[in-house]
């Protein structure tokens, strides 16, 4: 143990010394444990943050990653009427949308333009789609750029596509694989307790079919993300129960890239507005958040080794600070940014990868822009050289460039119509 950890030691209660010390030696945080760290405050806190640093240290590295992504939500109609969602709208709405296919396209060729080597498509369940949807939007994307990754389609709406398709989730996964398919979020997972579920969004993606879907993947070589909702309805058992299963999951199958705590953003959410949900509350504390991090970090670094701060949920700042309590990816750029947003998010739609590098130079890391799967682009080791001009980096107005969430649903030449399908010719 470093000296900078025993003199941290001093003062923590003995039972929160024990577990770190325990994952110091390499043992395993069991649910008990990550439950009894929920209580960690001032010096137990400052504690479990060093020690999760320390093991972010010794599992990743001072390198601290990035990658230069696009968001694309091309509609926000959707069947599903999850509680804590405050972007999907009606197909009664006046503003719904529905991205048409050459919008979408000239959306990937800006994106490719700008630097991006990512871009990232999901959206609402409109009745306008159609089994094969997501597959002729991944062929759009490819030839529009076809070198541009596709990370796409939650597990919700790869099982929306496979019932609609009528195939199994393998198979449907391969096709969208053959169409330019490269990656999966892990979104759509909440927290994996259908009881709880029943409660947030009775008619989601259950948790055997959220397992069902990201398993299938890993199986075919489809790479996938992890997340977790918290700070709404779930207590902290709810939390290590989850991090459980992706932590079995992972040492099944290896398929997931990263971890991403997603922080419940309230203000707009129907949950918290129409308190018809016992319990709700008005997302995580600020030490709330730095606890989940770290917790992760002991919980998950051993077999999901790359844990990403939202900057979109936590803004620049608190993201800065979870740098020394166990995190090493600060996630995408996104140039548009629609889902947390609609939900009352104040941190905005793009963060240029200049800004990414001046905070994590700032906290004494390395700044690494990567690919989707973790590879390289560029490592900026040597923090005397001026960083090089990127066409990202010259954006001032993210909205004047790409356009904000609010100018969306109201562009009538995107107004959803309930008929036909405006995504696929």
């Amino acid at each position: 143990m470093t000296t900078a950890l025993e003199t941290c030691f001093r003062g923590v209660t003995s039972g929160v010394r024990m577990i770190l010390e325990r994952c110091l030696d390499g043992h395993e945080l069991s649910i008990d444990d990550g439950a009894a760290l929920s209580g960690a405050r001032g010096r137990d806190l400052q504690a479990l943050c060093m020690v999760a640093d320390e093991l972010r240290r010794q599992q990743v590295g001072d390198r601290v990653t990035y990658v230069v992504n696009r968001n694309i939500n091309f509609t926000n109609v959707c069947i599903k009427n999850c509680k804590f969602c405050a972007f999907a709208r009606s197909v009664r709405s006046e503003q719904g949308y529905f991205l048409p296919q050459e919008e979408v396209a000239r959306r990937v060729c800006q994106a490719w333009e700008m630097g991006a080597t990512e871009v990232c498509l999901q959206a609402g369940l409109s009745p306008n789609l159609r089994g094969d949807s997501y597959i002729e939007l991944c062929r759009v994307v490819k030839e529009a750029a076809p070198e541009i990754h596709i990370h796409a389609f939650s597990p919700e709406e790869v099982k929306f596509g496979a019932s609609l398709k009528r195939v199994s989730y393998s198979d449907y996964l391969a096709e969208l694989v053959e169409a330019g398919l490269g990656t999966l979020p892990g979104t759509s997972a909440e927290i994996l307790d259908d009881r709880l579920r029943k409660r947030i969004s009775p008619t989601r993606i259950t948790t055997r079919e959220w397992l069902d879907v990201v398993t299938a993947a890993h199986r075919l070589g489809i790479r996938t993300t992890s997340t977790m909702m918290f700070g709404h309805v779930e207590s902290v058992e709810d939390r290590m129960r989850h991090m459980d299963l992706l932590r079995r999951v992972q040492r099944e199958t290896g398929g997931f890239t990263e971890f991403v705590p997603l922080s419940f953003v309230h203000e707009e959410a129907p949950l918290f507005a129409a308190r018809d949900v016992p319990g709700v509350r008005p997302g995580p504390t600020g030490d709330e958040v730095l606890r989940l991090y770290a917790t992760a970090r002991l919980m998950l670094g051993p077999d999901i080794p790359n844990l990403q701060a939202s900057w979109v949920k936590e803004g620049l700042r608190t993201s800065q600070l979870l740098l020394s309590c166990g995190v090493n990816d600060l996630g995408g750029t996104l140039m548009n940014e629609s889902i947390s947003t609609a939900a009352g998010a104040r941190h905005g739609q793009l963060m240029t990868p200049a800004t990414l590098r001046r905070v994590i130079r700032d906290s004494g890391r390395v700044p690494v822009q990567r690919d989707t799967g973790y590879g390289t682009i560029r490592e900026f080791g040597d923090t005397s050289d001026q960083d090089p001009s990127e066409p990202l980096d010259a954006v001032e107005d993210p909205d004047a460039s790409f356009g904000s969430y609010e100018a969306l649903t109201s562009d009538s030449r995107f107004h959803y119509e309930p008929r036909g399908l405006r995504v696929v010719s």
